[in-house]
């Protein structure tokens, strides 16, 4: 630890978050960690993702490649570099309050901004419309309570993947890319990750369920996906109203 700057160090230490705090001091105990480890030590089925929480903590982490146990190449995540212009830039995530929490629920109610599904308060997470990775904290951002969103677990892990695989995220970093992503603004969008795509997720629950079950018996007896069997219906139905 001695080879760390103080400043950096006391960065380190307020972390207090369970998933980056334990990345943090598997790094300064073992000079790095990797998938392999954050997913059969720690049970992380998505190892970016803890290592992203790391990274929205302003802490530089570095990406490299070993050998795991199966012969394979894995991911392997170490400290960057402190005095990089990067590690200045973001200097440290805002905490996102049980306040900020609030507002978003008095206004959109205790329901996820992509799946629309209405859960219990404690089961939705905050995120930021526009990753952190590409926008960093705003002056006074968190007074601006549009600039977050409230996730299910599932649709957090799902931006969460298709962001990290965009081409906005890895090389170009443009705030004005993501504005207009489903994933930052899925009520008015024109792309997905940069990509000509449009989605619409439907849920059935209490008494719908009956319905979506006749709809997969149907799309069963057809030998379809159940997602082609509804594009069908509905292209049909628009059809006949030409």
């Amino acid at each position: 630890m001695s080879e760390y700057p103080t400043e950096f160090l006391e960065l380190l230490r307020s972390v207090t978050a369970k998933r980056p705090k334990i990345v943090i001091e598997h790094i300064l105990k073992h000079g790095f960690i990797t998938t392999e480890e954050l997913k059969n030590i720690y049970g992380y089925n998505h190892p970016p993702r803890a290592v992203r929480d790391v990274k929205e903590h302003g802490i530089p982490i570095e990406t490299f490649r070993i050998t795991g146990t199966d012969g394979r190449k894995i991911a392997a995540y170490q400290f960057g570099d402190p005095k990089k212009s990067r590690f200045s830039k973001l200097s440290g995530r805002t905490e996102l309050s049980k306040t900020l929490k609030k507002k978003l629920v008095a206004k959109y109610g205790n329901k996820c901004f992509i799946y629309l599904e209405e859960m219990n308060e404690r089961e939705l997470q905050i995120d930021h419309r526009i990753p952190f990775e590409i926008s960093g904290d705003q002056k006074n951002e968190e007074l601006n309570f549009e600039n977050f969103m409230l996730l299910s677990g599932s649709a957090n892990r799902a931006k969460s993947w298709s962001c990290e695989h965009c081409e906005n995220w890895n090389s170009i970093k443009d705030s004005k890319i993501c504005e207009n992503c489903y994933w930052a603004y899925p009520e008015n969008y024109i792309h997905i990750a940069m990509k000509q795509i449009r989605r619409v997720d439907l849920f059935w629950q209490d008494t719908e369920i009956e319905t979506y079950e006749k709809l997969e018996k149907q799309a069963e007896k057809l030998d379809k996906k159940i997602p082609q069997f509804i594009k069908e219906i509905i292209e049909t139905e628009m059809a006949k109203k030409v």
